[in-house]
């Protein structure tokens, strides 16, 4: 399980998105983004942060959709393995069998039933998807069905076993007989409050790279022989997250070319003598736990899978749900997201900073690319969950409101 990880550039919707995956369901390149499918229909039009605009404000958390106007993608291998993943979430979780989502009733045998549909499919393209399955689109924090994707990932970080001057920075395991409140990031680094307890777990080279392991809340450790652990959420501090972009964005006099982790790291590496002063803006603190043989999993205790699992809030989109995205494709020369693209994903995460309807976090994968990639996304799209047809229970009119 995660925390609340970083939202790259909160403050900037411009900031770069994912770039489109061969195994997705495109939409075609129009002519005109403004004609893009049924998505940009009627009076409606794309905006450069993936928002489409122009559409009726919806009236209900989840609303009906044709799924015929919809672009299922091909269900391909990868997409089945995380399929078959969230079978196990759902086997772990049945004792949660009942779901209320704003007008929606959802109960554990459906999820059941939508994954069941969709493996049928495998290897397919699913024509005819819409006799077994509805969609219901959910209206975002706008209400107007935008949602904002982000991105996460697994980091890798070079570590020692033991402190020498190179790796000098504790990694630290959660005290488990701490009296009273537990101490701030500050207080942890910078007066070694929990030093000598048997806390360590393992020394990196750079507190930076612990930073963002604990933001992203688990990360594979590699040391000097080449042989790598899993360490996983092991708890916070209890202590409110606080933006760091926020704060160097506020700060006029500081000069950071980007926002994003890599841009970060950049700028600190370059000013050392500010990393304390950036990093203890957040009190917030993680620690971990080591899984030798185990692969980074979310909080339904399942591996993710890249680009097919997502982190949700769970009051709004059960773990164990699949959900049809049109997902943002950014055009790097332009500037702005051009079009969307369909994908299936899987709710397998919840994460501290996901809140809401309007917000889902993407898992990207391992490593550095992975950093990447989760760094550059952060634009709109659409979001439907997919149920059975034949079992659904009436709406509760706009009981959400």
């Amino acid at each position: 399980m995660r925390i609340q990880r970083l939202l790259l550039g909160a403050c900037l919707c411009g900031l770069l998105a994912c770039e489109s995956s061969p195994d997705s369901g495109s939409l075609p390149i129009p002519t005109s983004v403004e004609q893009d499918s049924s998505l940009y229909a009627d009076d409606a039009y794309l905006l450069r942060n993936g928002k489409v605009a122009g559409r009726p404000k919806m009236t209900q958390v989840y609303e009906p959709y044709s799924l015929d106007s919809l672009n299922i993608p091909f269900i391909n291998n990868k997409l089945l393995n995380a399929l078959k993943r969230n079978e196990r979430l759902l086997h772990l979780t049945q004792g949660r069998r009942n779901y209320r989502l704003g007008n929606l009733r959802v109960n554990y045998k459906e999820l059941q039933q939508t994954v069941d549909i969709l493996k049928s499919w495998q290897f397919t393209k699913p024509l005819g998807l819409s006799r077994y399955l509805d969609a219901y689109q959910i209206w975002g924090n706008d209400r107007f069905g935008n949602v904002r994707f982000t991105g996460y990932y697994t980091p890798v970080i070079k570590v020692s076993r033991t402190p020498d001057e190179t790796f000098r920075y504790p990694i630290y395991s959660r005290p488990l007989d701490w009296k009273g409140p537990l101490p701030t990031r500050a207080q942890i680094e910078s007066k070694g409050l929990l030093s000598g307890k048997g806390l360590e777990l393992a020394y990196a080279a750079d507190k930076v790279d612990i930073y963002y392991m604990q933001l992203q809340g688990s990360g594979y450790v590699e040391y000097p022989d080449g042989s790598r652990e899993l360490f996983s959420y092991n708890g916070t501090n209890r202590h409110p997250y606080r933006s760091i972009e926020k704060y160097l964005l506020g700060r006029k006099d500081l000069d950071v070319p980007r926002l994003s982790v890599e841009g970060i790291k950049s700028f600190l590496r370059g000013k050392p003598e500010l990393t304390d002063t950036v990093l203890f803006q957040n009190p917030s603190y993680t620690f971990f736990i080591r899984r030798r043989s185990a692969a980074p999993s979310g909080a339904g205790n399942v591996p993710l899978t890249a680009n097919y699992s997502i982190a949700v809030d769970r009051r709004y989109i059960p773990l164990g749900s699949c959900l049809l995205a049109a997902f943002p494709v950014f055009d790097h020369k332009k500037q702005r997201v051009v079009r969307h693209e369909y994908r299936i994903l899987v709710a397998q995460d919840v994460g501290g900073a996901i809140r809401g309807p309007g917000h889902v976090d993407f898992y990207t994968g391992i490593g550095q690319a992975a950093a990447r990639q989760a760094g550059n996304l952060n634009s709109y799209g659409q979001l439907w969950l997919l149920l059975p047809k034949k079992s659904r229970p009436a709406f509760i009119s706009n009981s959400a409101q």
